[in-house]
């Protein structure tokens, strides 16, 4: 599946609501839209001026709803569903944050830091609709690049 517009996003987005990730490799099993929210807030304080770095930690949770039962293969689902829409930088964040080898990757680290850390209870992380302007911008950014390309 590609995500052929910000509108789409937000509706799996919002969709994510009451969604569960699976057991896996994971401590604590977390509401997707909440870790969505969470990651994309923490990523915010951290790095305020990277929207892409952002907007990969609130779509990064988006593979269980398009390949339920198949975790493995979450993250390469997720990100070739957002690669056209937010960009092939987003795309890579969201694809590799979960390899164990060592990333030499500082936003990856960031990435993979406060998808552990978005798993947290307590944390006030807003609303999806708070993060429209940012998957706008970030999706009409990549239109401009792919444009002149």
């Amino acid at each position: 599946m590609e995500l052929r517009s910000v509108e789409e996003l937000m509706d799996l987005l919002y969709a994510c609501r009451g969604s569960w990730d699976g057991p896996g490799l994971r401590s604590r099993r977390v509401d997707l839209h909440q870790h969505a929210l969470q990651t994309a807030a923490l990523l915010r304080r951290r790095r305020p001026a990277d929207k892409e770095l952002q907007v990969a930690g609130l779509v990064h949770a988006i593979g269980p709803l398009l390949r339920p039962g198949d975790e493995t293969a979450h993250p390469g689902c997720a990100a070739d569903a957002v690669r056209g829409l937010l960009g092939e930088r987003v795309a890579r964040l969201i694809r590799e944050h979960h390899r164990r080898e060592p990333p030499a990757d500082e936003d990856l680290l960031r990435l993979r830091q406060a998808d552990e850390e978005g798993r947290s209870v307590g944390l006030d992380a807003g609303v999806l609709e708070d993060w429209r302007t940012v998957l706008e911008l970030v999706a009409a950014r990549n239109s401009r690049l792919e444009a002149v390309d």
